[in-house]
């Protein structure tokens, strides 16, 4: 009979003290390193009620698992959850992360227990009598190896009317509670410019903070030191970008270790500029002020690109014309700049806009749109018509030696400032893209004024020759060579229409290419028909000239659909993508980055000059270097967004990555031997470590 008593009272231990446990608890299953268990605060539920599940992990000593950003390695832990109808599972509520040194890494995750909380809703009309709950957990555990792991979980929990806690683990989930960081009702802002994360939160400057953890990955370089300080009741929180990253999400949680225990809070992305005397743009007056004189100065050295001369050439006859008197002249040249100012102005304005909008647009973004191609050839190749004589158009523009009144010659001076602008545009010139670039991320009118300031060094040579005696005693008498230099300054213009052709056949393909040309000849026959009439020699041929204009304008507009997006693949260059990037810098290779447009002449120049050489050819053989090559011509939202990683608003744009070492743009002018340079200069600071 003893016997049999202790085995009855043994069983009955095991059903009301062992059975209840396990009804809450999943039991521990083992894995390397590491054991875990899946538990419920709760051991009875009711419908409508919620509840917590926490994933219970205990690492070996010196091991850890990763926070849901687990830094420059890692993987963060993931529960894939199997519920009833109805029954719904929120995010994991993290602890406070820790910072893990693997030089020349930093990882952020958890060494020693660890308590990931999940939070669940039953709906009011559940009519089970059990909540079967399943979880696949995936991990990660590491000390000088990586284990990755994953593990099934079951939990079935009784549902009655009342809700009982599960009293054997409510110090776990306490323990829980602690490690979490405290939730805080702040919200800051941040920017991600000048490859820097900056932060902005209004918070009291006696919390003191020692170090901050994003919960948004491959948005800091983890290992970069950071930069903790207060201004004007903020506080302000800055470290370098990361070289993966990609694209700024819209919010993300931050946690801020501070002396009374960690925080949380969120950060929103300060999309766009904010008319405050203190931004994320940080706006300085002494960096608006560089910025305003860069602007000028790419402006100033703007006249000497192949785009831009063509155009000029027309206002330098105008300027050489000796019969103007000073005052006219003067008056010419504000009605020039007025024209290229207010035009920068302009174009700068709808660039805000269809930014502010949601469109992700730069510099030039008026020459992706074939239309717009199509038409500026056509003008171009009118003026050049009118240069050779075939038509007598704006003479106003031209002033070729004729006395003419004050209206019609500030009229023209102003247009010719209109349209140098416009085909100014697919160039980019020293100083000017970094200009541009700071000009994006500031308040409206701040950006204007950058514009503005561009455009008044576009115009600087022509107010100094019409202002300055010393300046315009330079220029040559006028005489009869006038008109054989303007016949001779029409090719230029010819050349420049057959480029931008060239570029609407790319855009559009060979048959909208072709259509283009018949109407470019329909175009140079009303043009004649014009140029007779002017000489009285063609009787009413009006209405012949309107339906050869008509004509010709149908044929620019009756495009078949556009051209597929030419491939910028070459016998040395990759299509560039954000994963094949993000593939070769992972795997530690060096890379050239090109972002190139074919409306884009420096860059075309510069291809020719400087990328696409037997000498640059051989250095990046020489490197094992991939070259990328993105093309820009027609909008692409994935090459805008890149563009504005380097806070550049337009092409070229040309980065060179160099493994261990931040990415390195090189100039927009290059030289035959820029890249070859550049990769001799990283190397010595790194040499490059193959596998071979």
């Amino acid at each position: 009979m003893t016997l049999f008593w202790r085995l009855f009272f043994s069983i009955l231990f095991v059903l009301f003290f062992t059975g209840p446990a396990q009804a809450h608890s999943s039991g521990w299953v083992k894995a390397s390193h590491l054991k875990a268990e899946l538990v419920s605060d709760h051991q009875d539920l009711r419908p409508g009620q919620r509840f917590k599940l926490a994933l219970h992990f205990i690492p070996d000593e010196h091991w850890h698992t990763y926070w849901q950003n687990p830094g420059d390695s890692g993987l963060a832990t993931s529960i894939d959850w199997t519920l009833p109808d109805g029954v719904e599972a929120g995010a994991i509520q993290w602890p406070a992360p820790m910072a893990i040194s693997v030089p020349p890494l930093v990882n952020y995750g958890f060494e020693g227990p660890t308590i990931l909380v999940s939070e669940l809703s039953i709906p009011v009309d559940f009519k089970g009598s059990q909540l079967q709950i399943k979880a696949k957990v995936d991990w990660l555990v590491c000390k000088e190896i990586c284990i990755p792991a994953d593990a099934s979980f079951e939990l079935n929990l009784p549902v009655t009317q009342t809700a009982v806690l599960a009293t054997d683990y409510l110090k776990l989930f306490e323990k829980a509670s602690q490690q979490q960081p405290k939730a805080v009702p702040l919200r800051g802002r941040y920017d991600v410019q000048n490859q820097q994360f900056s932060a902005a939160v209004p918070m009291p400057e006696d919390l003191k903070v020692s170090a901050f953890f994003v919960a948004a990955a491959e948005l800091v370089d983890h290992a970069a030191p950071q930069q903790i300080d207060w201004v004007d009741g903020e506080l302000l929180l800055r470290q370098q970008q990361n070289t993966y990253f990609n694209q700024a999400p819209e919010q993300f949680d931050l946690v801020l270790n501070t002396a009374a225990g960690p925080v949380l809070l969120q950060l929103q992305h300060e999309s766009a500029p904010q008319q405050s005397a203190i931004s994320l743009a940080s706006f300085s007056l002494t960096d608006w002020l560089v910025m305003v004189a860069l602007a000028a100065v790419g402006g100033l050295i703007l006249n000497l690109m192949p785009c831009v001369f063509p155009v000029l050439s027309l206002k330098a006859l105008s300027l050489v014309n000796g019969q103007q008197s000073a005052q006219h002249t003067k008056a010419e040249a504000l009605w020039y700049s007025a024209g290229v100012v207010l035009s920068f102005v302009l174009l700068a304005a709808m660039l805000l806009v269809l930014r502010s909008a949601g469109e992700a647009v730069g510099w030039g973004f008026q020459l992706q749109n074939p239309l717009v191609v199509g038409l500026l050839a056509y003008l171009l190749f009118v003026l050049a018509l009118s240069l050779s004589g075939v038509v007598q158009l704006g003479l106003g523009l031209m002033n070729s030696g004729q006395q003419l009144t004050e209206k019609p010659g500030a009229r023209g001076s102003f247009f010719t400032g209109v349209l140098a602008v416009v085909v100014a545009s697919p160039c980019t010139a020293p100083f000017m893209g970094t200009a541009l670039g700071y000009a994006a991320t500031q308040p409206a009118l701040a950006a204007l004024a950058i514009f503005a300031a561009l455009g008044l060094g576009m115009a600087l040579p022509f107010l100094a020759l019409a202002w300055s005696p010393g300046f315009a005693a330079l220029l040559p008498k006028p005489g009869l060579w006038m008109e054989k230099l303007k016949q001779w300054l029409a090719y230029p213009l010819y050349l420049s229409a057959v480029w931008l052709l060239w570029v609407y056949g790319r855009q559009q393909g060979i048959d909208a290419l072709a259509l283009a040309l018949v109407g470019l000849v329909f175009v140079a026959a009303a043009c004649w028909l014009w140029g007779l009439l002017q000489l009285q020699q063609a009787g009413k041929a009006s209405a012949v000239m309107a339906v050869l204009l008509f004509a010709g304008a149908v044929a620019l507009l009756w495009y078949p659909q556009p051209a597929t997006q030419q491939s910028a693949k070459t016998d040395h260059a990759e299509v560039w993508s954000e994963q094949r990037l993000k593939q070769l810098l992972q795997d530690g290779k060096p890379v050239l980055v090109n972002m190139t447009a074919d409306w884009c002449i420096t860059c075309l120049v510069n291809e020719r000059v400087a990328l696409d050489t037997d000498s640059s050819k051989a250095a990046m053989a020489l490197y094992n270097l991939t070259y990328l090559k993105g093309d820009w011509t027609n909008k692409d939202p994935a090459i805008s967004a890149y563009l504005r990683q380097f806070q550049r608003d337009g092409v070229p744009l040309y980065v060179l990555y160099w493994p261990g070492q931040p990415p390195e743009v090189l100039p927009q002018i290059l030289t035959p031997d820029s890249l070859r340079q550049a990769l001799e200069q990283l190397s010595s600071k790194q040499p490059l470590i193959t596998n071979q």
